[in-house]
């Protein structure tokens, strides 16, 4: 009856990956738009400003950095004439990020209208580190609650254990007759519910 719950581990650590990845993504992404302000105050049009604040960020986060290697793409396109909104809209749906959108369109309307690109992407980036400062302290606020979901999470399985193993034959009625066996299936039932619910809870976004 637990297979299934293993079939899915791989499906709820590839969201929780994917999470994370969002999640570092996110913080770089804050930082490449103070780097990327910077470079067009200094007078970079939005192209040369992109190879330059790409070049920063390798340095920053390496090479292999998710920002470094986004930018590293978004040079190259520009380069083979691809309008930079297009670009950056693209870059958009790859992250998955609200921010990284807000942005592209807030970028493409600028761009159009001829708006103070240097003074959209400081703000943007200040937007970003107070939703992110935000989230650090709902983090930090509800680490605690998340430990003590993990391990009131493991403590059904391990009285299990412990009183089939202090007391052997404890459990016959429970997981020997087809009675304790609905119970028990209704109890599990219950256990798998509130486990989705304390994680629901505890996964506040902002």
């Amino acid at each position: 009856m637990m297979l299934p719950l293993i079939i899915l581990t791989p499906f709820y650590e590839s969201r929780r990956l994917r999470d994370e990845r969002r999640r570092q993504l996110s913080e770089q992404f804050k930082e490449s738009m103070v780097v990327l302000a910077s470079s067009l105050s200094a007078g970079y049009s939005v192209e040369n400003a992109l190879a330059v604040s790409g070049r920063e960020l390798g340095m920053m986060y390496g090479e292999e950095g998710m920002i470094t290697k986004e930018f590293a793409s978004m040079v190259q396109q520009i380069r083979v004439n691809r309008p930079a909104e297009q670009v950056l809209e693209d870059f958009a749906l790859r992250s998955g990020l609200d921010d990284v959108r807000n942005f592209a369109e807030v970028f493409a309307v600028a761009k159009r209208n001829g708006g103070d690109l240097s003074a959209i992407m400081r703000h943007t980036a200040e937007v970003i580190r107070d939703k992110m400062q935000v989230k650090e302290e709902i983090r930090a606020m509800t680490a605690s609650r998340k430990f003590e979901q993990k391990i009131m999470n493991g403590i059904p399985f391990l009285l299990v254990f412990y009183m089939e193993g202090s007391s052997p034959g404890f459990f016959d009625q429970m997981y020997g007759t087809s009675l304790g066996r609905i119970v028990m299936t209704g109890c599990l039932a219950a256990y798998l519910i509130s486990f989705v619910m304390a994680k629901k809870i505890l996964d506040i976004e902002v």
